[in-house]
């Protein structure tokens, strides 16, 4: 039997106290009789106590062996599984007004709590603004109940930096400024981009996004791109015009399938690893693109609720747009096939893949997105430990903090999600959430659900 001391009442996973008080942040945690997945291979830890004490992991052993702490808030995991909480790495964080849609700050939280509601506790934004740097702050404090934060600085494209000169002082200033990464749009000359990596690498600073059409997969894998995002120019190269425009080569190349080698596939994956270049596929995007879905149906997901109404207009008009220009349907068929097989590849290969869905965009809501995204990894051929491996180990070791994140382990954060089933036999059940910790701070289902409620009722129509 586990040692329960006298005195404590077992709470079910629908514990409701406001997570977010300053108290919470000093309390102590058990999950019992829990199943764990620590993620640092594949199997599952049955019936186990985790204690969490401080935001840490303190203790985790079976569960009729590990005493729980006098005082320990309880959550009942019988049944149920605990993973690390995931990552989304092509995040975007909303500035601090999106005057096309008269959205302000409240737009911004909403945001970030979408995040964590569906268990992503880390994100990587990937267009950085300077209110960015202040909410990270404010995330950190628990001022604001958000995921933990690695932000791009604003974009590097052909308009905001156009000659070698400007390029040489970007990454400095940005860097002094706080941000964590360069994130590169299209539009970059060659000479320009070329400036731009000397001077990365003389500050140490990594660049992530876009590969421009004068750079090519070629130069971005020898420039050593932190990570590459959306497989940008990778279907460029299998088609052997690795410089084509945007008009030739259509969205992310889907103009070009008919023209792909796909022997060289293997190839351009080997070589990817070889650069160390990370890549986040965020195939979900894609499918939004290739699907034959009508945009009134896609409309009635159940999150989409969770958007504005402008925002979910806009959408519907790219989706009708989208559907009738561009390749034909077998072409965006053919399209997804190329792209599941480079993923394919690039897993086999061993270059590292990120979790990431570029939310929130066409049909992309945020943390929501990043299941879906699963499921399309999934369907690309990884198994679905595999697939968690995207959002979370890899995640660590992308940022070099292995030490304190990416696996359920003593000393590691308390950024866990409880499930109703094994994720390691369905995919599907990472939105099967009995609640979130985020650092530490244990959220209900319930109560998370009565928040987003209210999101939804702020933007209902």
């Amino acid at each position: 039997m586990r040692q329960i001391p006298a005195g404590l009442t077992l709470l079910a996973a629908t514990f409701a106290a406001a997570p977010f008080s300053s108290s919470a942040a000093q309390e102590v945690t058990a999950f019992t009789n829990v199943n764990v997945i620590p993620m640092d291979r594949e199997r599952v830890l049955e019936d186990q106590t985790v204690v969490v004490r401080d935001g840490r992991i303190a203790q985790i052993g079976p569960s009729r062996s590990t005493r729980v702490p006098d005082g320990a808030k309880l959550v009942d995991g019988n049944g149920r599984y605990l993973i690390p909480g995931l990552a989304e790495m092509h995040a975007h964080i909303p500035p601090a007004q999106i005057q096309q849609f008269n959205l302000g700050r409240q737009w911004v939280e909403d945001v970030l709590f979408l995040y964590v509601a569906n268990g992503v506790t880390t994100v990587r934004g990937m267009l950085g603004d300077p209110s960015h740097l202040r909410l990270r702050e404010q995330v950190e404090t628990g001022d604001v109940v958000g995921p933990r934060i690695w932000t791009s600085g604003p974009s590097v494209n052909g308009n905001s930096v156009q000659t070698p000169d400007s390029a040489l002082r970007t990454p400095e200033f940005q860097q002094d400024a706080g941000y964590d990464f360069i994130k590169i749009h299209p539009g970059l000359t060659r000479e320009t981009f070329d400036s731009l990596d000397a001077a990365a690498d003389r500050v140490g600073i990594g660049f992530s996004g876009h590969v421009p059409a004068a750079v090519g997969i070629r130069r971005a894998l020898e420039a050593r791109y932190s990570s590459i995002d959306h497989l940008d120019r990778y279907l460029e190269y299998l088609a052997g015009n690795e410089h084509a425009s945007g008009q030739v080569s259509g969205f992310f190349g889907a103009n070009l399938v008919d023209d792909i080698d796909e022997s060289r596939i293997r190839e351009i994956a080997r070589r990817t690893r070889e650069a160390g270049v990370w890549n986040t596929p965020t195939q979900t995007l894609m499918d939004s693109y290739v699907t034959e879905e009508s945009p009134e149906s896609m409309a009635r997901r159940p999150e989409i609720r969770y958007m504005p109404p402008g925002m979910r207009r806009s959408w519907m008009n790219w989706k009708r747009t989208s559907s009738s220009q561009g390749p034909s349907q077998p072409q965006r068929n053919r399209f997804t096939e190329i792209r599941h097989r480079l993923i394919r590849a690039l897993q086999d290969e061993g270059a590292g893949l990120l979790l990431g869905s570029d939310a929130p965009q066409v049909w992309n809501v945020p943390g929501f997105s990043a299941h879906r995204e699963l499921q399309s990894i999934v369907a690309a051929g990884l198994t679905p430990y595999e697939a968690l491996i995207t959002g979370t180990r890899n995640v660590a070791t992308f940022f070099g903090i292995e030490d304190r994140a990416g696996t359920i382990a003593v000393g590691k954060y308390a950024d866990l999600i409880l499930l109703e089933a094994n994720p390691l036999t369905d995919i599907t059940n990472t939105t099967r959430r009995s609640g979130v910790m985020l650092r530490g701070r244990w959220m209900s289902q319930q109560w998370i659900q009565d928040r987003l409620e209210r999101i939804a009722a702020r933007y209902a129509q």
